[in-house]
Parts: C-alpha cells; sequence; structure tokens
C-alpha cells in the first residue's frame, strides 16, 4: 500500500497482481494489465515479487498464465486485442512499438506490432484513421516510406478483428512467410493453421 494525497492505495505492482487473479475474461484482463504497465511502467519481475509474498491467493493459477502475455507497450485495448489474436492463432507473441530508422540512423516511424526481422508490422488503425482526411493523407506517406525499406505493413480495423480474424492472421501469416519465416513449428508455436477465410 502508498499513501496518493492522504488516501491509501495499492502500488502498481499489487494492482496487477488484484487484476491479474480477479479478472475472469482474459482478454480484458490483458487489456487492463497492459494499460497499467503502459501507464505505471510495472514489470513482470514486480508482479512476480509480489505473487511470492502471497503465495496462498486465489487466482494465482490465472495471474500466472497470462503475466507472460503482458506488454506495456500496448497504447489501447484494441492494440492488445490484436495481439493476442495472432498469439492465439500461433504465431509469435509480436514486439511493439517498432521504431524504424533509416540507413542513417533517422527516424521513420514508430509500428504498433511486428516482427522486425522479417520487416513486418502491423497496425491497428481506429477510426480516426479513416476519417480524419490529414491522418490518412499521414499514413499514406508512412506506409510508402516504409515500403522503400523492405517493411510490409498489415493494418487492421476492429471490422477486420471481429468478422473476419482469420483473413487477418492469414495476411500476416502471408507476409512472414514471403520474408523468409520457417513457420509455427520451426518457431516452436503451435502447429495448426489458422482457419483461412476469402480477403
Amino acid at each position: 500500500m502508498i499513501t496518493v494525497d492522504g488516501i491509501a492505495v495499492t502500488g502498481p505492482a499489487r494492482t496487477a497482481f488484484d487484476i491479474g487473479r480477479r479478472t475472469r475474461a482474459r482478454q480484458v484482463r490483458l487489456q487492463r494489465l497492459d494499460a497499467l504497465a503502459n501507464a505505471t511502467g510495472v514489470g513482470i519481475a514486480d508482479v512476480e515479487a509480489v505473487i511470492a509474498a502471497h503465495r496462498g491467493a486465489r487466482g494465482l493459477n490465472r495471474l500466472r498464465r497470462i503475466l507472460p502475455l503482458v506488454d506495456g507497450g500496448a497504447e489501447s485495448p484494441q492494440e492488445t486485442r490484436t495481439r493476442l489474436v495472432l498469439i492465439d492463432a500461433g504465431l509469435p507473441k509480436p514486439e511493439t512499438q517498432i521504431v524504424v530508422r533509416d540507413p542513417y540512423g533517422g527516424f521513420v516511424a514508430r509500428v504498433d506490432m511486428g516482427y522486425r526481422e522479417l520487416k513486418v508490422g502491423i497496425e491497428y488503425d481506429g477510426p480516426q484513421h479513416w476519417t480524419d482526411p490529414k491522418q490518412r493523407q499521414r499514413d499514406i506517406d508512412r506506409q510508402v516510406a516504409l515500403a522503400a525499406l523492405g517493411w510490409v505493413i498489415i493494418r487492421v480495423s476492429a471490422d477486420l478483428l471481429r468478422y473476419r480474424e482469420a483473413t487477418f492472421v492469414g495476411r500476416v501469416e502471408d507476409a512472414m512467410y514471403a520474408a523468409g519465416w520457417p513457420g509455427r513449428a520451426a518457431s516452436g508455436n503451435l502447429p495448426t493453421p489458422a482457419r483461412r477465410v476469402a480477403s
């Protein structure tokens, strides 16, 4: 417990400990833990220290299962959801907030998530990416700059995640294979392929 303005509150690690044990829905649990890690910088080791001090607490198995998936790089619940869809499909856990630089070290872009070694990026586009003309133009310019450096960017929307999840996974997987990824079995991930839906 810590005190903020005279009120006793739990610190970030204890809050993560409580959320991770008590929130039943896996996706919601991960979204909340990602948001907490993003806002506070709390790390998995910090939460593991709280676990060690509370060995008999309820929900520890639930917490232990979700902790390896926590990533403070997720900047929205939908980015967490996007990452979880890829992991659940058997793809490797993507790196978040990848900074891409040109050959001279100049900043080009920061990609929501992806696979740096394959130059495959995934960008979650909220409504503003489709409705704001200036944002749309920035996105186009950014995608052109990334493509010039050999990056393939897969764009995902709420509709794609909700209704065509397998299509999204297939697009990412196809880009990874095209970039030389050896596949799920070689990378130690689930060997079952994602169900495909027409693009």
